[in-house]
């Protein structure tokens, strides 16, 4: 059987897996030989030509150092300043600077100059995330000939935000050296689509690039998803019940709205305690009967957007307080901490309401984290948003436009207001939707799909979309390549 190799910008640490991603590919290395290639976390000042292997709790890593100049231009510059926020649709956050995509570049160079000399011919990479696009090309012009597969965590953009972003026709270019690109939604999928059969290549400076040829490369959506009988079983443990005591002497009959995010402006934590607001202004009778408990520790905040986000988040928590506080009784609690799984899913277990309303998200789960850990016998509700990836599989949940704090507001009040049969139905849907996307078989579809699939053995059990414009030499089958996730 084929080694595995999973590439992502960052590798696993010692200790527990934070994430059920980690845990999936994890498992999917103790069941079949291989190891995981990545940045270590360390920065210095020339970077490392060949990468140190080392055993991390059974688990076989190899990793390299980047220098800091590379490490700033390509991380928190072309791949979070640049294709973060495009990618997300927000262009008017995005930053431009022309010499990040060159440290972009080097450091996808650096991590296949230094892969390649541990990869067999048989070996199957996959690699993850928008931090690592440009990576089958580089490992294809080393010479690599391994079957590589990529997968995108985050939404895949329109095509009028693509075309916004700097060298886009180079790393749709780059995609198109994959054997398969996976993607966590079908409007994902639909999305790369438009873009390959509609491409309007630069004519500038008055060269015209040659369109790209996808014929080669599969695109399809693998929504990934968490574990939820494991969730189900760690929301009734101690540290999980120890959590809701806690919750339980402070809150006493009040009903809990939780909100949990990184705190990133793609979230929509702004408009979401708008609408909690709404909820108070326009309904009087819950007040002093439900509270609201957003948890959303910082992330990447280093950058000047994640940091405007939080100034406004707090102002408008502190808004919420001064017009609805009284002396006995506070609307919301806002806390900038992470907590632990088995924390959380006491919280997710107790909650009546889950507020999962990102601008726009890849999957989102926290959605399914939040279902798993439900009381069977009193399920709570979710209010999720349309544009996250996990309302294509999670219909039963109230879908919501986040931008519309009105509606936003409304589901709020309905979900609070909601039967408890009609919640048990919901939830019942909503659960058997998250087993059977679970991350285990996830992970398990798409390696059996890159390694068993291609344009010469198109698989018996999916649809699969192949595009094409027949007009770029195309790499044969068997070079083409492939991406892994990225540590949780």
């Amino acid at each position: 059987m084929s080694r595995i190799v999973i590439v992502s910008n960052r590798t696993p640490g010692k200790g527990p897996a934070a994430g059920g991603l980690a845990v999936a590919l994890r498992k999917v290395l103790s069941e079949r030989e291989g190891f995981w290639f990545g940045w270590s976390g360390k920065l210095t000042d020339q970077p490392a030509r060949e990468a140190r292997i080392e055993d991390i709790d059974g688990l076989e890593v190899a990793q390299i150092d980047l220098s800091r100049e590379d490490h700033h231009a390509y991380y928190a510059g072309f791949s979070n300043s640049i294709l973060w926020p495009s990618f997300h649709l927000r262009l008017d956050l995005a930053t431009i600077e022309s010499h990040w995509y060159e440290g972009y570049r080097r450091v996808n160079q650096q991590f296949a100059r230094a892969l390649l000399p541990l990869l067999k011919p048989d070996d199957v990479v996959w690699v993850h995330d928008y931090h690592l696009i440009p990576l089958a090309s580089e490992l294809r012009q080393l010479g690599a000939r391994n079957r590589i597969g990529f997968y995108l965590h985050i939404p895949f953009p329109t095509t009028d935000a693509l075309y916004a972003i700097p060298h886009h026709e180079e790393l749709m270019r780059d995609l198109s050296r994959y054997d398969l690109v996976g993607m966590q939604a079908k409007r994902d999928v639909a999305a790369f689509t438009e873009f390959a059969e509609h491409q309007a290549p630069s004519t500038f400076g008055g060269h015209k690039v040659q369109a790209i040829d996808f014929s080669r490369t599969e695109v399809e959506a693998f929504p990934i998803g968490s574990d939820p009988d494991a969730f189900a079983k760690l929301s009734v443990s101690p540290a999980a019940t120890k959590m809701v005591n806690r919750m339980k002497r402070v809150l006493g009959d009040q009903r809990l709205i939780l909100g949990v995010d990184r705190l990133d402006y793609s979230k929509g934590l702004p408009q979401r305690v708008e609408a909690y607001e709404k909820l108070l202004a326009n309904n009087a009778r819950l007040r002093r009967s439900v509270h609201m408990l957003q948890v959303a520790p910082p992330s990447r905040d280093s950058i000047k957007e994640y940091q405007e986000t939080s100034d406004t988040l707090d102002a408008m928590c502190g808004r919420v307080m001064g017009h609805f506080a009284e002396p006995d009784w506070q609307p919301l609690t806002y806390v900038k901490r992470a907590y632990g799984q088995p924390s959380l899913a006491g919280l997710y277990r107790m909650a009546r309401v889950a507020l999962v309303t990102p601008l726009r998200d890849g999957m989102n789960l926290v959605a399914h984290e939040f279902v798993g850990s439900q009381n069977p016998e009193d399920p709570g509700v979710l209010v999720l948003s349309r544009f996250a990836g996990a309302a294509e599989i999670f219909p039963e949940g109230l879908l919501v436009n986040p931008f519309d704090t009105d509606e936003t507001s409304e589901a709020l009040r309905m979900a609070l207001d909601m039967p408890l049969d009609e919640r048990k139905q919901r939830w019942a849907a909503l659960m058997k939707s998250a087993q059977k996307h679970n991350v285990d078989d996830w992970a398990v579809s798409f390696l059996n799909h890159l390694t068993q699939g291609g344009p010469d053995k198109p698989s018996a059990t999916r649809d699969v979309l192949y595009l094409g414009s027949a007009s770029e030499l195309a790499t044969p089958p068997n070079a083409m390549g492939s991406q892994t996730p990225p540590a949780a």
